[in-house]
């Protein structure tokens, strides 16, 4: 994950689009019957039950929006229900020009979290972890992946730049497979400084060829569950001890016997191109 200066920059670019998306700060209903001179309180709600996430980038960013702070009651990563969860506070034109911007962003990362909390405990008491994948909303990804986090989840690579993926499109043309990909791994090594190198492989000999390579991550793309069992049982048997990733239409019913093969990873586009948002609402606080 990005660092908090990082993510707070990154979150105030969002909320400044969102502004601009909004009609750049022209809000003809509010101007028409709301003085900018009036200060007000108002407190958001979560409705129903769900993992609060995007609380605290929305803190740290939020005087984008001038003269308003957030005070924040639940930390992302809570598990909260029918409460309040934070106040914001300002001028009442202010905040009314901002609640459909700030409850996007609340219920869309609140939403992805909740979804991420189920499947990590699906897979509670087995030694693996649930990851994310680069199928993440449009020009949200850094929000989707700390979404991730908060849930539980562990965030894969950000992007193409800080983590080597060698999926199948890379090595179909490859002549000589294990030789041709040594190459580009010891390549790798030398010339860039990327989080981990991962391999996709379809096969069993797939497997066996990339264990004699230099790679961290081996993923193990589509296997059922006896090919899961026995990639693991092969990879335990090695002088090799990269983590393995299984990854391939992981819903909630499967994902337990998945990880009960021994994998140390499972990523799941799921976790943010399937999740449902959090109904949170905005309710004014009677001074």
């Amino acid at each position: 994950m990005k660092t908090t200066i990082e993510l707070t920059t990154y979150m105030q670019n969002l909320l400044q689009r969102c502004i601009e998306e909004d009609g750049g700060g022209c809000d003809v209903t509010t101007e028409s019957i709301i003085s900018p001179q009036i200060n007000g309180s108002f407190a958001f709600h979560i409705r129903g039950p769900g993992i609060l996430a995007g609380l605290t980038p929305l803190k740290d960013a939020i005087d984008v929006f001038e003269d308003l702070s957030i005070v924040a009651l639940r930390r992302d990563g809570d598990e909260v229900k029918d409460e309040k969860v934070a106040l914001v506070e300002g001028p009442i034109s202010a905040i009314l020009g901002a609640e459909r911007i700030l409850l996007n962003i609340l219920g869309h990362a609140s939403g992805i979290a909740t979804r991420t909390k189920m499947f990590v405990d699906a897979v509670a008491q087995c030694s693996c972890d649930i990851c994310d994948t680069r199928k993440t909303t449009p020009g949200l990804r850094l929000l989707d992946k700390y979404a991730v986090v908060c849930g539980g989840g562990t965030s894969h690579r950000s992007g193409l730049h800080d983590a080597a993926l060698f999926k199948d499109n890379h090595l179909s043309e490859l002549k000589d497979f294990s030789t041709e990909l040594e190459k580009a791994i010891s390549r790798l090594r030398v010339e860039n400084k990327v989080k981990f190198i991962e391999v996709e492989v379809d096969t069993i000999e797939q497997l066996e060829k990339v264990l004699l390579l230099q790679v961290d991550i081996i993923l193990l793309d589509n296997m059922p569950m006896d090919v899961l069992r026995e990639a693991v049982a092969i990879r335990n048997a090695s002088d090799s001890s990269p983590k393995l990733e299984a990854s391939g239409g992981v819903t909630l019913e499967t994902v337990r016997e998945i990880a009960e093969t021994g994998v140390d990873r499972i990523s799941i586009g799921g976790l943010t191109h399937q999740a449902t948002w959090i109904d949170f609402g905005l309710d004014a606080i009677d001074a």
